[in-house]
């Protein structure tokens, strides 16, 4: 190959590694061939993502101005209405997911995950990782030789830990398609994040899956329409063509994690019904999603405290019913939400937690869902014994068809029902997780420990958002206080010299502080707080490669 800074040419142009390539075994993952294949999907797939992505943009504006709202699409009612389709579903490891457990992809959560006893690990390049280039390539590793079973983790008293003879069944989750990976680039464009985090792991180990009687496996992050699931159906196909695997051997589960997601379910599912598992609802990206799209259109739309928006007020209700609904429907598995309780050392409080866990967990297993998520392996057991109280020795509920659920638009954008309250403790709490995250994740952790939760970047993008909204509608708290930009402002200095007094010296406060002022103080809201961080603080110079 050329010389390592200047890259080398295929037929999609100059394909040029930027970030530090000089670490242990980094070129075992970023060879010539790995590195071509992704340069050939984004080469192929890059205007479209981009159309897409201008797509979502306008449409958020149409939705924030009030020129534009949601409801099921007409053009799609065909789809919507045939009740002849249905996905090609399951594949071997992905029958029974009762119990999945999430988590980044370092060494340690690797070989955690996959001891853990959970049916499925969600091995997270997104919300539970972040993006630095360490820990990008890093997870291929790791990724890379758990399925080869050739992984271990040492701890620093000399405890050693390796997989054992029943892993989870791996189904990794790239970056979603609004971001890209400025250490790869074509031409001197930075590629998708999405292909190269499908890509990468896709080319290197979708083989010795099928060899293992498993195969290639996906979450799909942050989807907002059924167009933007049949780029993700066509990149399937190209891959499998490139590579020589049958069509239809990628298995890929959506996250249903955006308002404009949910009036199109089934839209999605038929798009990649050649590859379709199943849906999952992430609860805070689609609270996220919602604040996003109609945080300007007054009192109706104001959230009250994050902590009261549960998975049982009616506006969520009905997106989770409407989800287990239309996943049935179609043969699909629905997967439910996360419970990022951690245990704790204190017996009384933990008994609470895992009792709120544990009625979480029932209802969702009465509802229907197929399985769960949990982000701790002192979980696994309660979510497991919930389901397997409902499953018994069946697999999964699919066919449990739930006829008797009948969402409409109205029902799904019902967020005035909420109730609840908006409270200074619950705007301080905002600005403190905010913060807490926006640090953590600058210091290279996606997945953090937060006041007795494990915490990914959608919590900070929901505790933002919520901060913005009620700047902006002038939300009154619990006291008749006025939400202003001035008062959040003084509670964010305050919060901010409280967590720098728990935190000591080793921090990136002055930093988070910075991206969170930017990202929930502004006159506009920002999509992400992500993407501008990213490009800020988490991106090696040019000069960097070796």
């Amino acid at each position: 190959m050329a010389d390592k800074l200047n890259g080398f040419f295929n037929k999609a142009g100059r394909i040029q590694v930027t970030g530090d390539r000089s670490q242990e075994r980094f070129d075992e993952i970023l060879t010539p061939a790995a590195l071509d294949f992704v340069a050939r999907l984004d080469n192929e797939f890059a205007g479209r993502r981009r159309e897409l992505l201008d797509a979502r943009r306008l449409r958020r504006e149409r939705l924030a101005s009030g020129e534009e709202t949601l409801g099921f699409l007409a053009e799609t009612r065909s789809v919507r209405e045939d009740d002849d389709w249905q996905v090609t579903g399951a594949a071997p490891g992905l029958e029974d997911r009762r119990v999945e457990i999430t988590g980044p992809t370092d060494r340690k959560m690797t070989v955690n995950a996959l001891n853990s006893g959970a049916k499925v690990w969600l091995a997270d390049f997104e919300d539970a990782t972040a993006p630095t280039w360490q820990n990008v390539v890093g997870g291929q590793i790791n990724l890379y030789d758990a399925i080869r079973r050739n992984i271990d983790f040492t701890t620093e008293s000399g405890k050693q830990y390796r997989v054992g003879d029943t892993p989870a069944t791996i189904v990794a989750r790239p970056r979603g398609w609004h971001l890209v990976e400025k250490h790869i680039r074509i031409d001197g464009r930075p590629v998708s994040a999405s292909l190269v985090d499908f890509g990468l792991y896709f080319f290197h180990n979708a083989r010795q899956l099928l060899a293992r009687g498993s195969g290639p496996y996906f979450y799909l992050p942050k989807l907002e329409s059924h167009l933007e699931a049949r780029l993700w159906n066509d990149v399937f196909r190209l891959a499998q063509q490139e590579l020589g695997i049958p069509q239809g051997t990628i298995r890929a589960t959506v996250l249903i994690e955006t308002i404009t997601a949910a009036f199109e379910m089934d839209e999605i599912l038929y798009e990649l019904r050649e590859h379709a598992a199943g849906l999952n609802a992430g609860r805070w990206d689609y609270i996220f999603s919602v604040i996003k799209n109609f945080g300007e259109h007054g009192a109706d739309f104001v959230l009250p405290d994050r902590a009261q928006v549960t998975m049982t007020v009616p506006f969520m209700r009905a997106y989770t019913e409407l989800l287990v609904s239309t996943c049935h429907r179609r043969g699909a598995h629905a997967i439910g939400g996360m419970a990022a309780f951690i245990p704790s050392k204190d017996p009384e409080a933990n008994a609470t937690a895992l009792n709120k866990v544990r009625q979480d967990k029932e209802r969702e297993a009465g509802d229907g869902f197929d399985g769960s998520w949990v982000a701790h392996p002192g979980l696994v057991g309660t979510c497991r014994e919930v389901f397997d109280g409902v499953l018994g020795d069946r697999p999964n509920q699919v066919g449990k068809l739930r006829d008797d659920v009948v969402v409409t638009a109205e029902d799904l954008l019902n967020v005035a029902s909420s109730g609840g309250e908006v409270t200074e403790q619950g705007l301080r709490a905002n600005i403190n997780v905010g913060l807490r995250y926006i640090d953590a994740w600058l210091r290279g952790t996606g997945a953090a420990a937060i006041s007795g939760l494990m915490e990914d970047a959608a919590t900070a993008e929901i505790a933002r958002c919520q901060v913005w909204q009620w700047i902006r509608n002038g939300t009154k708290l619990t006291d008749g206080t006025a939400v202003t930009l001035e008062l959040a402002n003084q509670l964010l200095a305050e919060e901010f010299a409280a967590v720098r007094a728990d935190l000591g010296s080793d921090n990136r406060l002055a930093d988070a502080r910075e991206i969170f002022a930017e990202t929930a103080l502004g006159e506009k809201l920002p999509s992400f707080f992500t993407t501008g961080a990213y490009a800020r603080y988490l991106t090696e110079p040019a000069g960097a490669a070796s």
